[in-house]
């Protein structure tokens, strides 16, 4: 199985998959809207804004695993990203992203991510995975990871 081929709910409710975004780089990131790193909305923002055209894909999945810091409805979460930090990069239903209820997406990238990036399971709000244009895991990068620190690494996926 491919990680275009599994399945995922946009926030408003559709669903789809992930070959929507077949040929851009992905930087799929585990998001909460009371969290001490929410801010990281402002710089994935800035990098969706710098890079977008270029083939750059930041697909946010809201999670609420991680100290209830993700409480709201989708609608709620979907208003809070737009009013506060102008987010425009596609978001997605809340989700599991570890345990018994583990998202599919989230089960791939644990499974895929290559050595010596694989830190077990995810450990916070806002960890991050680049994917390259063929689908394949790059890299993964812990919650406290500044978004501006990926830059380099996109540009020379993109």
């Amino acid at each position: 199985m491919s990680i275009y081929a599994i399945e995922v709910r946009t926030i408003d409710g559709q669903t789809t998959t992930l070959e929507t975004y077949k040929d851009k780089v992905l930087l799929i990131v585990n998001t909460a809207s009371a969290c001490g790193l929410t801010p990281h909305y402002a710089g994935l923002q800035q990098l969706y804004d710098t890079y977008q055209e270029q083939g750059l894909e930041i697909l946010g999945f809201p999670c609420n695993q991680f100290a209830g810091q993700e409480p709201g409805s989708e609608e709620e979460i979907k208003q809070f990203c737009e009013l506060n930090y102008k987010v425009t990069f596609p978001l997605f239903s809340k989700i599991d992203v570890k345990g018994p209820q583990i998202h599919p997406l989230y089960a791939y990238l644990l499974e895929h991510t290559p050595a010596p990036y694989q830190n077990g399971d995810i450990e916070w709000n806002f960890a991050k995975f680049l994917v390259d244009r063929e689908g394949h895991i790059v890299k993964r990068f812990g919650a406290r990871t500044e978004p501006a620190s990926l830059e380099q690494d996109i540009k020379q996926l993109l």
